[in-house]
């Protein structure tokens, strides 16, 4: 009994470790394009967002319900199958954290809990239902829907305070929509709040029924709603400035209009899918909205580039944290050495992962400074590198010397400048032998004999 106590503390805390993670990796979905188009200062976005993610935590337990009760089998799942699925979620929120991509932290404990679940009682245990309903179609339908209402929105607000091209009519039409852009940054928080801080009181709850602390099909308790509050609010104003800087200025240039119209349609689409219990990846509907604002704008662009890497990162982050949560499950299984095995190696995997950020430092000081603009892709890389150098251009021929001979025309060699072309050649000079001149044929009958113009036979 003192041990199964011990294995589920350890997945308390470590529930409360992947929350803090979630934190600090999904602050760019309510507060990047508040810090990108200037309406709020980096530390006071941070703050306020940590302070709303607190007071969303408890407004509902919908979610929280999903994780426990509909998506895997509660019978016959172990503390340490928890454990397990921790640490797939754990390792991939860092992971994509250390390059910069908002990836999904709800997706990625959903993979991580399905590996676990299936490595311990069989696929038969995953309720298929919940998944495809709750969890992948809105995956999908998320950044169509809001970043559709986003277009609209933002077209929208172009249409009544600006002319359309990125430049509002007037101070005060650009004041009004960075107030309004700091109500709707603080909107998306609270409504990150309700939905994610609640994946993790529904984790700690299936732990708490696993190991038979409380009944099957309990609501989360109020401790464990206050700590997982308290957890997420943390991670947020750590602040994940690797992913702000992406989405704040790596996906699309905003103005206030846009940051305004993007932030609103992700927390009404939030809210809804928290209301309806659906597991909805607010790094989608945020990534999504983002996109949606900056094609709204007359002119505006989408970086294709970071959006692709970004969808992969989405479609890999449920099998890759399923993978390591079986991997997980398969050496807790070992028994209580195997569980520490796995405990050591998620503390030494995030210490590495630490170190390797610190390298190249992003925090509040230049999350928007010089280099945080998007790098050339490999394709615009690759045509500079390869295209040739401008042609030098030719002197007119005065219109005096039409008639001169061509040789006054002649540029001595020296004065030739050294390009690609002209290293070719000499090159070739140099490897290449000039062809034997031909005898000079003088145009003046000779008075020499034929026979002693023609050479001998044997010469021949």
């Amino acid at each position: 009994m003192e041990s199964f106590s011990l294995i589920l503390a350890i997945v308390v805390i470590t529930a409360l470790a992947f929350d803090f993670t979630n934190g600090f990796h999904d602050t760019a979905n309510a507060m990047a394009t508040t810090i990108s188009t200037g309406a709020l200062k980096p530390k006071v976005a941070v703050a306020m967002s940590a302070a709303l993610n607190l007071v969303g935590a408890f407004l509902s337990v919908e979610v929280a319900n999903t994780i426990s009760k509909g998506l895997v089998d509660e019978a016959g799942i172990r503390p340490e199958v928890i454990f397990a699925a921790l640490v797939g979620a754990i390792l991939w929120n860092l992971l994509t954290w250390l390059v910069g991509l908002p990836s999904s932290s709800s997706h990625a404990l959903m993979g991580g809990l399905i590996g676990a679940t299936v490595a311990s009682a069989g696929i038969g245990s995953v309720h298929g239902d919940v998944l495809v309903t709750k969890v992948m179609i809105p995956a999908v339908a998320a950044p169509i829907v809001a970043g559709l209402a986003a277009l609209a929105a933002t077209r929208l607000s172009y249409a009544i305070g600006g002319n359309g091209d990125g430049r509002a009519n007037g101070k005060a039409a650009e004041k009004g929509h960075r107030v309004g852009q700091i109500a709707s940054a603080g909107l998306v928080s609270l409504a990150h709040g309700t939905n994610d801080a609640q994946k993790t009181m529904g984790i700690i709850t299936l732990a708490l029924i696993a190991g038979g602390a409380i009944a099957p099909g309990s609501n989360p308790p109020t401790w464990v709603i206050l700590c997982a509050g308290l957890a997420i609010a943390a991670g947020t104003y750590i602040g994940g400035w690797r992913i702000i800087r992406t989405m704040g200025s790596g996906l699309t240039d905003l103005q206030p209009q846009q940051g305004f119209a993007a932030q609103t349609s992700s927390a009404a689409a939030i809210l809804a899918s928290s209301h309806l219990g659906f597991s909805l990846s607010t790094t989608h509907v945020v990534s999504g909205s983002v996109m949606g604002a900056g094609l709204g704008r007359k002119g505006g662009v989408v970086r294709w580039s970071t959006a692709g890497r970004m969808a992969i990162a989405w479609v890999l982050t449920l099998p890759a944290a399923a993978l390591v949560g079986a991997g997980a499950e398969a050496v807790t299984g070992l028994g209580d050495w195997g569980t520490a095995l796995v405990a050591v190696f998620l503390v030494a995997s995030a210490a590495a992962i630490w170190k390797i950020s610190r390298r190249q430092v992003v925090d509040h000081t230049n999350v928007t400074g010089a280099g945080s603009e998007e790098p050339a892709g490999v394709v615009t890389q690759a045509i500079a590198a390869v295209a040739p150098p401008p042609a030098t251009p030719v002197p007119a021929i005065p219109a005096q010397s039409v008639g001169a001979p061509a040789a006054a025309f002649a540029t001595p060699l020296g004065a030739v400048p050294a390009t690609a072309a002209g290293l070719l050649s000499d090159q070739l000079a140099a490897t290449i032998p000039a062809p034997a001149s031909a005898p000079r044929i003088d145009p003046t009958p000779s008075a020499t004999p034929a026979s002693a113009a023609v050479p001998p036979a044997a010469t021949v």
